[in-house]
């Protein structure tokens, strides 16, 4: 079986740049519709604005933390597609956090961030993937894909609150899987260790010992490049994945098979 996603719609969001633009341009060149989906709307026209409105690609620019901005997204999507089969949710964000800190909100911040905006925005797309599948009692009705972190189940102190955001996250694949798994919809995760997204380029610059720190903690000695996550993400998009359901599918170079506990986990 081939991992064709020719002719499906997906939406991707957190994909104005990084691991979430790389997947967006590859569905799209592999024949996939393709919505993007970002806060950042100078970048997303920057990176999409020519192939645009002419093509299998559209961008979308909102805050998708509003309830409102939400249904503005899927209502985007089918406007310009009719349909909606795949979601991938790739909008996260990273913040170091003192755990000791009685007024820290870190954790506030990013489950707000990370969580409850995938969470909604899978609730708001699998009513559209169950009502597309209509009356039928078989074949794939759609697919869900978290972009995850292997700092849900390592322990950094600084990290604390994106740990428990992407945790979170982790359980909320899993619970979303059986709830939605009657409806022949798939919901996956792919837990990422360090991949070359802006935010660390940005802190590669300010500190140029955390690439040597990562690439020692790592047992392929290197930091992922966005376009190394595609395929994978195609893969379990695809029929091919049909029996895939509920799974936290890890890609960190080897980095949790090493114990060091404070080993940065981005």
């Amino acid at each position: 079986m081939s991992f064709s996603i020719a002719g499906k719609t997906a939406i991707v969001t957190g994909s104005a740049n990084g691991v979430g633009l790389a997947i967006g341009r590859h569905f799209a060149d592999a024949g996939a519709n393709v919505m993007f989906a970002d806060m950042d709307e100078k970048r997303l026209s920057e990176e999409l604005g020519e192939q645009a409105d002419d093509s299998n690609i559209r961008f979308f620019a909102g805050d998708l933390r509003e309830k409102l901005t939400i249904a503005n997204l899927l209502s985007a999507t089918l406007d310009a597609f009719d349909q909606v089969d795949i979601l991938i949710n790739g909008s996260r964000q990273v913040i170091t956090s003192d755990p000791l800190d009685t007024d820290d909100d870190s954790v506030r911040t990013l489950l707000n961030q990370n969580l409850m905006p995938a969470l909604r925005l899978s609730q708001a797309v699998a009513k559209r993937m169950i009502k597309q599948a209509g009356d039928e009692d078989e074949g794939p009705a759609g697919s869900i894909i978290n972009l995850s972190s292997i700092a849900a189940r390592r322990t950094h102190p600084d990290l604390m609150a994106y740990s428990v955001s992407t945790a979170a996250l982790d359980q909320m694949t899993r619970s979303l899987a059986v709830a939605l798994a009657p409806n022949r919809i798939r919901v996956n995760s792919i837990a990422l260790g360090s991949v070359m997204s802006a935010s660390l380029q940005s802190t590669l610059k300010e500190n140029r010992d955390f690439r040597y720190d990562i690439e020692k903690h790592t047992p392929l000695a290197r930091i992922a490049a966005p376009n190394e996550l595609t395929e994978t993400a195609q893969f379990l998009a695809s029929d091919a994945a049909g029996f895939i359901t509920g799974q936290i599918l890890t890609i960190d170079g080897g980095r949790t098979l090493l114990d060091p506990v404070a080993a940065p986990a981005h």
